[in-house]
Order: structure tokens, then C-alpha cells, then sequence
């Protein structure tokens, strides 16, 4: 038989979007429209309709409304025709709005939220959801009331957009054009054989062309399409519907690939829009999914991030009830379990902790449930200690599917055990379907089923689908996709349901005997590496602000009491910083709106805790001034430069008075060199080190001819500014000319200077290079006034070192990656993740890079190289432009971690001067915890107002060990507890301490009973 089943397909396809889709609403009455544009920030419902009365404007379609980042309050009246409601439509009566949308993306464009006459929100307004369904409309006036949203759409490519990326650029022209404004009754059978037709469509897409159910099917279209009158669709719809049936009922296999089908909406909590209209995203797609549970009962939605819960509680009452009616119903699944979606690289351990602590707090005090899964589906790569965190927060299951991304390796596992740095490990999963946006069409679930690489063990994977960031969550079509979808031949068998009935289906599967496979280690995602280096003042500000919050809550942990209000700010203080952290935001990918706000929250938070911490102080320290040292390790250093410096020695946690100390020690001052005891360091003419000798080994740390060099390269990625960068950049580096001058400004003996100052393009920068008595680390503190346009500043530094891997410290521990390229997965790690140092070592000796304020890092140079600043153009056009100030250190050792990991400390820890206080006497550190090889990343007063005392810490450097833990306080009782502070097993107190033994990179929170 001949066969033309692609020129049928091709016929369907053009009858379907030229004469099927536009006869879905039958009969249409237009609606008069009054609009009011707001004057500036958006303003509550209550005020929009008292200026709708007074100062709203007739406004008619084709007129353009709003600004960029405007918003418009439309009046919509229309009038029901008698006819209509006589012939009982119901359901089937719909206001249409369409505010200007432009067909290419379900969202990031101009939204609507729907509100009822008394105030009420009922439905978000977006592109692919423009109807508004009136069940309770009879004949008469109708009124829908909507407040429209001008966000503009953004383009990597166009240029003009990106003068959106701030209010004082964005301009005032209008965006949209109001289109269509109508009363409309939906023509059922039309409605469902559109849906019909697009499910087999689907089909026949990916079933190869012998496929003989494929052949069945186009010849069931081509049938049903001729019997169809395109000048009348809707009076002959229901007989092309009858001639498709056979086509729909015919069953799936009995082994058919299991699909669990969970609606979700992911809305960035900035990103192309701040925060303030995220806020609004989430409240128009939450008013549209807890809206949809009433249409389709089946309709499950998972939904994360207790922070937009959070604002939907303050702002939309009325929506928090309704999302509270359906958590306790079962067809709202909160998920997650943390406060945002936050990046996993770049924060802190210990706020990684606090996003699960107070996530899962909100979760269990608002709907009493605990989430079970971490659901992170758009994050850039996730560290090995992630395993160990989630499951001490309460999440023994993880999803994402982010490494479906990755540009050179695929990975092997769809379902899989991920094992972390200290054994732990998780059941998670990454959706074959490659996204968590998926529209539940044929082509998707089927490269699903072909994507999943588990067939040999599991029959069950996960869809997550929905419209988000703006584009209004799960659709009606999709739903209705997904019932079709249930049962039929050819295809997986798509089931509505939640991530907790997936991974119950797995877990079931475990148990029945399949064999697991498992990773280990960390998930490296080989995309986005310039994340780890963008909006550097946000990365910055990010890390004070983690070191002044665990200061904080350590000073106030050490006085007698802390006030209950002060408790209370201290928690509030922790959630700003954390929403900062949303993985958009801290990262740098985000538009100029954000990252002036991110900036200007973390300034008013950190001075905040600035005089927090003074006041916790002012109780503890004595009459006299004192030096303060919020580090777990004893610390004897010098403090302060020239003729103010002086060798302070302070116990960890402790305080000491302001002497100085003896120090057997001096620096030795050239014109080209400064030397001590333990390094010495030389210069050229031009301020460029040539040259580094660890003294205590006689060793010079650069090879032959090399030097410490600062590097410009052309920074151009292939398709993500903001976001990525290549493995070529680095090849592009040429070294940072511009030499002005090069003098010494403290000569010693306690502590040596040599200032660099250069011009390049349009930036300077100016260097010190500074060694102190007494310690092997050679300070470069950059000033670096940046305005360069698409170009990475790096600094390199060339080792004589020979080591097949380089240690790099993460939360609660480090990871080793691979010095060298020898297959496509090392060769991927060209970019890494590191937090306060880099460590290249042989068994004898190692050089460590040290920073407080840098992540992304290459080893595979011959050396260790740090990304400082880079200058991409999108989303935000003037990404890094201005001032930074930051130190990176090198340090040469001979006793392994233990010595890079107290600098590096250090480093990040500076002592604190404080003034007089009130105290009688110096007191006792609150706790000891004396090991080299042992991180404390919390000590604070529990949660729960008891008064006991918490300390979170983690073995970091991979060995077993015996740890000592001294409270200053007699306590009757010690316990490990999870994360949320619930204790979980009793521990020995002996002689007023606890003797803890740790094993490698394990993560402990004790209680500690007074």
C-alpha cells in the first residue's frame, strides 16, 4: 500500500491549529473594559478598585497599557445573551482575556491574576491559560477583575532588552497590547477532540514509521478528518471523536514503562523578575493550580520553597487557606522540605542546614507534614556532603534533573542510591523526561520511557509537569492529557499522583529484591561553571553574612541569656540571608534589579549583627579592651599592621585581653623580598612574584621561570552569559599589564607590605602583598576597581607539585578532583567548586591557596588558578562593574589538612577588637572543641527556648577521630540529634565533658543539657 501517513500528518496538523483550535469557543460576546495604571510599586487589591471607580479610564482593544514592570487594574464587564443561559452552558462559560501574549514562551512575559468583587484571588491569567471559567454566571452582567502585570520578556540576543534589567534603565514605553476582552462559551466536543487528535499525534511522532500501531493510528486520523466539516467543526466534532475512539482504547501493554504524572509550577524566586514580582507569580499560579483540584479531583501538584508559602500566608490569606484545604486533602504535596531552592554550591554548611531546619519547621507547623524528598530539578551541581545533610534534615529521597544538561558526559543512572562523602546515602531520582516543565504530550513520555535507564530493575519513573516561572502551572489540557495517557497502547501508562507514591513504588521494588545501582561522590554538573565566579559583591556579602550570623548566635550563646526578641531576629536575619541564596540569585544569574537588592540586603543584615554581636560582647567582656575569636582553634597571630601591630593569642571561642604577646619571630625586609621564619618571597621591578621558598623546607614552591601571575582572557560562552564558561577561556589568558608603581608601605618586623598598583582597559587594581611574623602565608589583597565588558580576571599560580589530584574544601569536608584530563569526566572539571581553599600536595609537603571570598578554581594547569572577576552582558549588563575587595593567601605546609584547615579559618575568622564591657572577669569559653582536623559550624542556644546548647560539627578532613567536647557549665546530659535539634541518641558525660568519637566527614549535632 502506498504510503503517505506524513503528508496525512501534515494535513492534521494544519486543519487542527487552522479550523479545530479556533472553533473552540463557539459563540463570543465582547467585553467593556475600564483600566487604572499604578503609579508605582504594585498596591493592594482595596486601593486598585477605589481608583478603578474614580480614576479608571475607558480603554478599548488594541490599546497598548503599562510600563516595564508596571501594573495595569483592568475592569472587564461584559453581558450574558439570555439564549446562553437558557441553554444551561455551566461550566462552559468563560471570560477570554488575552493581554498582549506572545506565543514562544508559556511564561516570563506579561501575567494577570484574576480577583473576585470582595477581593478575592481566583486564577492567574497567562499565556497558555487565558480563560476565565464563570460557572456561577447567569444571564446578566459579568465583571472580571484583573491585575495585569508588564514584565517584560528578556533576550540574550536582542540587546535592547536589556535595558529591563533595572528600573532606572527599563523606560516607560509600553510592552503590550490588550487583544481580546469576551464572554465565550467552550464548545466541549470541539475542546476534546483538539485534545484527542494532539495525544495520537504525539504518538506518531516518535513510533518509527513500520511501527503498526503507528500505521493504525494515521489511518484512524485521516478517517476521523474526513468525516470532519470544516465549515462546521462543531456540528460534526462528535462523530470525529466516535471514529477515534478505537484508536484511544486500545489498552498499554501489560509491562508497560509506569509514569507518575505530579503537577508543579517551578517559580524562580527571582531571576528575570525580582522579588517582589515573584511573590506575585506565586500567588497567581497557587490561585490557579488550588482552582484546578476543584475541576479534576485526581489532579495532584507538588510544590517547594516554605519561602513563597511564606508570602503567600502574609499577602494572600485567602490563597494559603485554600492550599491548606488541599494539603489536608491529599492533592497538595509540599515538597523539599527547605526554605528556597537554594544554589548547593556556593552557600555554607551550615546554611544548608538552616534551609532545611526552618524549611521543614514551616512545612510541619502550617500542614504538619515533613517532607521526605529534597527537590532541587534547576540547580547547578551538588557537592558530596549533600547525602549526609539532607538525611540528618529529614529527606531520605532526592529528585533533580539538572544533569540532563551536562555538555560532555551523560549520566548513567536515572534511579539510583547517591552515596556521599561519609557513607550516607539517598534514593534519588532524575526524571527521564529531562524536565521538570513538561507538557504531557506524546513526545516527551515517550523519550521518557527510551531515556530510562533503569528498565532492567524499576518500572516506574517521574514526570513533573507544568508551565512555571509565570506561565500558571498545570493546564486543563495537560490534565486532561494525562487521563488519556492512563491506558493506551504505545505508549508508558501515566498515572496522576506524587513524589511520596513514586518513590513508594521504588521503595517497594528495593524490597522485593532489586539491585540498586549507586554513585559516589559528588554530582558534578558540566555546565554553568561561571555561576561560581558572577555578581562577586553578592557572593561576598553572602559569606559575612553566614560568619556574622554563627558570631551572633556564639556571643549570645556565650553570655548568661538571650532575650526571646533577640532569638526571634536572629531566625529573621537567617531567612534573609537564605532567600538570598535561591539558586539565581546567589550564583549571578540573575537581572541588575536583583543583585542591588541582594547587595543591599546583605549590607543592612550585616550591620545589623554588627551591633547584634556588639551587644552580646558588651555582656561577656571584661572592663577592658579585649580581643575576641569566634574560631573553634586557639589562634596566636599578629593583628593589625605598622607601628599597631601586635601578636595577639586567644583560646578558640574565647577572649583575651588586648597585650601583646612574645613571638620569636621577625621579618627581614629587602627591596625585593620579604623573609621569616617559615616563607620567603620575592619580586621583580614590576611587583610580580618570582619566586617563593617555604624555609622550614628549603623548597621553592614555583617551577622554574614561572611567576604568580594575574590573567585577562576574553570570556564569550556559547549560549549563557551569566552562567557558563569554557574550557577554552582559560588558554585565552594573557597577563594583566599596566605596571604604575610598586612600593613597600610596612617594613616590618611584625608585619611586611608591598603595594602593586596597575591600569588595564578601563579597571586598577591595587595589590598588597603582605607577610606577617611567625606564619607561612603570603596575603594578596586585591582592590580591584572593575569595568571591563565580557572578560574573566584570574589569578594563577604555578606549582612545582606533583600531585594526581587537589584537595577542595566544601561544606563538611573536602573533595578530591583530578589535577589532570585524562578522560572526558576529568576533563569536564576544568572549572570547580571550592569554598575557602584549594590544596595541591605530595605526602611531604603541599602548597594550599586560601580565599574569603572566591569559588570557582582550576587545577589542571599546573597549578591552582582562581576565577576573581568576570563581566558577562546577560542578564544583567553592568554584571560586576565597580569596586571589589578581596584576599587570596598561599600557604606552603608539611603537616597535611590540619594546618591549611586552621589558615583557611583564619583567614575567614578575623579577630574581632572589642571595646570594655561589663563583665567582672574573662570568661570561659562556652565550649571547648580542640581538633585540628574538626570544623564547628554552630554553637547557639536551642530552638526551643530551653536554654541547652547546641554545637554542630563535622569532621572535615577523612579521618576517625577522638573529640573532646568541653562545655564551660556543668551538664547533666548530652545527646546527637538531627538537624532540628530532636535528640536521637544519649551520650556519656564524664567529668563534665563528652568524649566524641567522630568518623570520617561525619556531620553531628550535639545537645548539651545544663
Amino acid at each position: 500500500m502506498h504510503d503517505n501517513s506524513r503528508l496525512v500528518e501534515r494535513r492534521i496538523r494544519r486543519e487542527l491549529s487552522q479550523h479545530v483550535f479556533p472553533a473552540v469557543y463557539s459563540v463570543s460576546a465582547p467585553m467593556q473594559v475600564v483600566a487604572w495604571d499604578t503609579p508605582g510599586e504594585p498596591v493592594p487589591f482595596a486601593e486598585a478598585i477605589a481608583a478603578l471607580a474614580t480614576h479608571g479610564r475607558p480603554f478599548a482593544i488594541g490599546d497598548r497599557w503599562s510600563r516595564p514592570w508596571g501594573t495595569t487594574w483592568f475592569q472587564f464587564d461584559g453581558q450574558v445573551p439570555a439564549a446562553w443561559a437558557d441553554n444551561q452552558f455551566g461550566d462552559r462559560l468563560e471570560a477570554v482575556i488575552d493581554l498582549g501574549f506572545h506565543a514562544d514562551t508559556a511564561g516570563f512575559q506579561c501575567e494577570g491574576l484574576v480577583w473576585s468583587a470582595d477581593g478575592e484571588p481566583l486564577q492567574g491569567i497567562h499565556p497558555r491559560r487565558a480563560a476565565v471559567s464563570l460557572p456561577d454566571a447567569g444571564a446578566g452582567p459579568v465583571r472580571v477583575i484583573v491585575e495585569a502585570a508588564s514584565n517584560p520578556a528578556f533576550s540574550s540576543v536582542d540587546h535592547r532588552t536589556r535595558a529591563y534589567a533595572s528600573l532606572a534603565t527599563a523606560g516607560d514605553r509600553s510592552l503590550y497590547t490588550l487583544r481580546q476582552a469576551s464572554v465565550a462559551v467552550r464548545d466541549e466536543g470541539v475542546f476534546h477532540l483538539l485534545l484527542d487528535v494532539e495525544v495520537l499525534l504525539g504518538l506518531l511522532a516518535t513510533l518509527p514509521a513500520p511501527d503498526k500501531r503507528r500505521q493504525r493510528v494515521v489511518r484512524e486520523l485521516e478517517t476521523a478528518f474526513n468525516a470532519l466539516d470544516l465549515d462546521n467543526v462543531a456540528g460534526t466534532a462528535a462523530n470525529a471523536r466516535r471514529l477515534l475512539q478505537p484508536a484511544l482504547a486500545l489498552p498499554a501493554s501489560s509491562g508497560a514503562h509506569r509514569v507518575v504524572a505530579v503537577g508543579h509550577a517551578h517559580i524562580d524566586s527571582a531571576w528575570l523578575w525580582p522579588i517582589r514580582e515573584a511573590v506575585r507569580k506565586c500567588a497567581r499560579t497557587f490561585a490557579s493550580a488550588t482552582r484546578m483540584m476543584d475541576a479534576y479531583p485526581e489532579f495532584r501538584f507538588a510544590c517547594s520553597q516554605a519561602a513563597q508559602y511564606d508570602w503567600i500566608e502574609r499577602q494572600y490569606p485567602a490563597i494559603f487557606l485554600r492550599i491548606r484545604e488541599r494539603v489536608a486533602r491529599g492533592q497538595w504535596q509540599p515538597v523539599g522540605g527547605m526554605w528556597v531552592e537554594a544554589d548547593m554550591n556556593l552557600p555554607g554548611g551550615e546554611s544548608l542546614v538552616r534551609q532545611l531546619v526552618y524549611g521543614q519547621r514551616y512545612f510541619e507547623s502550617r500542614f504538619g507534614v515533613r517532607c521526605r524528598e529534597a527537590w532541587l530539578p534547576d540547580v547547578f551541581g551538588y557537592p558530596a556532603s549533600l547525602p549526609q545533610i539532607f538525611r540528618a534534615g529529614g529527606c531520605e529521597r532526592f529528585v533533580t534533573q539538572k544533569l540532563s544538561w551536562n555538555k560532555t558526559n551523560r549520566f548513567p543512572h536515572s534511579t539510583f542510591e547517591w552515596q556521599g562523602l561519609d557513607g550516607s546515602k539517598v534514593l534519588t531520582h532524575f526524571p527521564p523526561v529531562d524536565t521538570y516543565n513538561a507538557t504531557v504530550v506524546g513526545e516527551e513520555i515517550l523519550h521518557g520511557e527510551e531515556n530510562f535507564r533503569e528498565h532492567a530493575w524499576s518500572d516506574w519513573s517521574l514526570m513533573p509537569y507544568g508551565h512555571g516561572n509565570g506561565g500558571g502551572g498545570p493546564t486543563r489540557e495537560m490534565i486532561e492529557r494525562v487521563r488519556r495517557f492512563g491506558n493506551l497502547a504505545g505508549a508508558p501508562r501515566v498515572t496522576p499522583g506524587t513524589t511520596d507514591e513514586f518513590f513508594a513504588r521504588v521503595e517497594a521494588e528495593i524490597v522485593a529484591g532489586a539491585h540498586v545501582p549507586v554513585w559516589n561522590g559528588e554530582l558534578y554538573f558540566e555546565m554553568h561553571r561561571g555561576t561560581l565566579t558572577s555578581q562577586a559583591r553578592t557572593k561576598v556579602g553572602n559569606r559575612r553574612c553566614e560568619r556574622l550570623l554563627r558570631e551572633a548566635e556564639l556571643w549570645w550563646a556565650s553570655a548568661p541569656s538571650i532575650p526571646a526578641e533577640v532569638a526571634d531576629e536572629l531566625e529573621g536575619l537567617w531567612k534573609e540571608v537564605l532567600l538570598q541564596q535561591f539558586h539565581d540569585i546567589l550564583p549571578g544569574s540573575s537581572i541588575t534589579w536583583v543583585h542591588d537588592e541582594a547587595e543591599a540586603t546583605h549590607a543592612r543584615v550585616a550591620a545589623r549583627l554588627e551591633e547584634l554581636i556588639a551587644q552580646a560582647l558588651q555582656h561577656i567582656a571584661p572592663g577592658s579592651p579585649a580581643i575576641a575569636n569566634a574560631s573553634a582553634h586557639a589562634r596566636r597571630e599578629v593583628v593589625g599592621s605598622g607601628d599597631s601591630a601586635f601578636v595577639a593569642s586567644v583560646p578558640g571561642f574565647g577572649i583575651a585581653p588586648v597585650v601583646s604577646n612574645e613571638i620569636d619571630d621577625r621579618i627581614s625586609v629587602t627591596e625585593r623580598s620579604f623573609t621569616n621564619k617559615s616563607i620567603a618571597v620575592s619580586w621583580n621591578l614590576e611587583g610580580t612574584i618570582t619566586s617563593i621558598i617555604d624555609v622550614r623546607s628549603s623548597r621553592e614552591l614555583l617551577p622554574t621561570g614561572r611567576s604568580v601571575t594575574l590573567e585577562l582572557a576574553s570570556d564569550h560562552p556559547i549560549e549563557y552569559d551569566a552562567w557558563d564558561l569554557e574550557d577554552w577561556t582559560r588558554f585565552l589568558g594573557a597577563p594583566v599589564g599596566g605596571f604604575e608603581s610598586c612600593e613597600i608601605i610596612d617594613h616590618g618586623p611584625l608585619v611586611a607590605t608591598l603595594r602593586v598598583r596597575r591600569k588595564f582597559g578601563d579597571s586598577r587594581i591595587e595589590n598588597d602583598l603582605t607577610v606577617r611574623a611567625g606564619s607561612a602565608r603570603v596575603d594578596l589583597a586585591f582592590d580591584i576597581d572593575w569595568h571591563e565588558e565580557e572578560k574573566l580576571l584570574s589569578l594563577m599560580l604555578p606549582l612545582d607539585v606533583h600531585a594526581r589530584e587537589a584537595a577542595c574544601d566544601i561544606q563538611f569536608g573536602h573533595v578530591m578532583r583530578p589535577t589532570h584530563a585524562s578522560n572526558s569526566w576529568d576533563a569536564a572539571k576544568f572549572e570547580v567548586c571550592a569554598h575557602r581553599f584549594v590544596d595541591v600536595s605530595e605526602p611531604g609537603f603541599g602548597v594550599a591557596m586560601l580565599n574569603d571570598g572566591r569559588y570557582g578554581h582550576g587545577v589542571q594547569d599546573g597549578g591552582i588558578r582562581v576565577s576573581l572577576l568576570r563581566a558577562a552582558r546577560f542578564p544583567d549588563p553592568v554584571q560586576d562593574r565597580g569596586r571589589h575587595q578581596v584576599t587570596i593567601s598561599i600557604l606552603p605546609h608539611g603537616r597535611g589538612l590540619h594546618d591549611v584547615l586552621r589558615e583557611a579559618d583564619a583567614l575567614n575568622t578575623p579577630l574581632r577588637l572589642v571595646p570594655a564591657g561589663t563583665a567582672a572577669s574573662l570568661p570561659t569559653p562556652v565550649v571547648s572543641v580542640e581538633h585540628p582536623g574538626v570544623d564547628v559550624s554552630a554553637v547557639k542556644r536551642a530552638d526551643d527556648g530551653s536554654g541547652d546548647l547546641i554545637v554542630r560539627l563535622a569532621e572535615v578532613c577523612g579521618d576517625r577521630v577522638q573529640v573532646p567536647i568541653r562545655p564551660s557549665g556543668r551538664i547533666i546530659a548530652a545527646h546527637t540529634c538531627n538537624l532540628l535539634e530532636e535528640p536521637q541518641r544519649a551520650l556519656d558525660v564524664a567529668d563534665g565533658f563528652v568524649n566524641l568519637t567522630m568518623r570520617p566527614f561525619e556531620l553531628v549535632t550535639l545537645r548539651l543539657c545544663a
